[in-house]
């Protein structure tokens, strides 16, 4: 075991003493399963399977499990690990993520994948948040994960920031599928790996990629969905 996993650390939640990142009284209260949609991850109903938005216009991925809504304490810590690369936050968000994704499926996919960043964008935050989070599930999981399958061929504004209707078209064509070991994506079920899902269009688009490099099936698996409007 670990020195560092035996010694103390203040709570990045309460700030209480704790032998976790995030303590289990912490958990417990801001980490409560929802009922969610079982394709985008969006909170709805309990009884109800899949949201209206999902019915009307599926994605082109199967499945999607999100550990909690981007909402408090979550944004905050979200935020720090992805905008300050407070990697301390990242083994206690894969294992949120883990625990939601062992609880939502019993029989997942092999291979999980980040969703990858450009350049660009990676030598501003110095590392991909996406990946941090994947390695760490997958090791959890005892899963494959490749940070080298799926590409980002442009970089693309935050597209948070954007209109909904406007997010899919800027996100078109951002992603690529590598030459060589894309090969391996044939035939298997693949889950795509990332923070935060907010209208679901980069998700959507990776999934396309993915499906037409050969993929079966793909899943999405999120520490955080954006919560739809006026629910908080």
């Amino acid at each position: 075991m670990p020195l560092h996993s035996l010694l103390p650390t203040l709570c990045a939640v309460c700030r209480g003493w704790s032998s976790a990142r995030i303590c289990t009284d912490c958990l417990q209260r801001h980490a409560a399963p929802r009922h969610r949609c079982g394709v985008c991850a969006i909170a709805v109903p309990s009884g109800t399977s899949v949201c209206a938005a999902c019915l009307r216009s599926p994605p082109p991925f199967a499945h999607s499990v999100a550990a909690v809504d981007y909402a408090y304490p979550w944004s905050r810590l979200v935020a720090a690990f992805k905008f300050r690369a407070a990697l301390d936050l990242a083994p206690a968000l894969a294992a949120v993520l883990a625990d939601a994704v062992r609880a939502a499926e019993s029989q997942g996919p092999s291979l999980l994948l980040p969703v990858p960043l450009s350049t660009e964008r990676l030598a501003e935050r110095g590392m991909n948040q996406a990946w941090e989070l994947a390695r760490r599930v997958a090791a959890q999981m005892d899963v494959q994960a490749r940070p080298d399958l799926l590409c980002r061929l442009i970089d693309t504004p935050h597209l948070a920031d954007l209109p909904r209707e406007q997010r899919a078209a800027r996100i078109r064509g951002a992603f690529g599928i590598a030459p060589g070991p894309g090969a391996r994506l044939r035939g298997r079920c693949v889950a795509l790996v990332d923070d935060v899902m907010t209208s679901g269009a980069t998700a959507a688009e990776a999934a396309r990629v993915l499906l037409a490099g050969g993929a079966t099936e793909v899943h999405v698996w999120v520490v955080a969905r954006t919560p739809a409007p006026g629910d908080t």
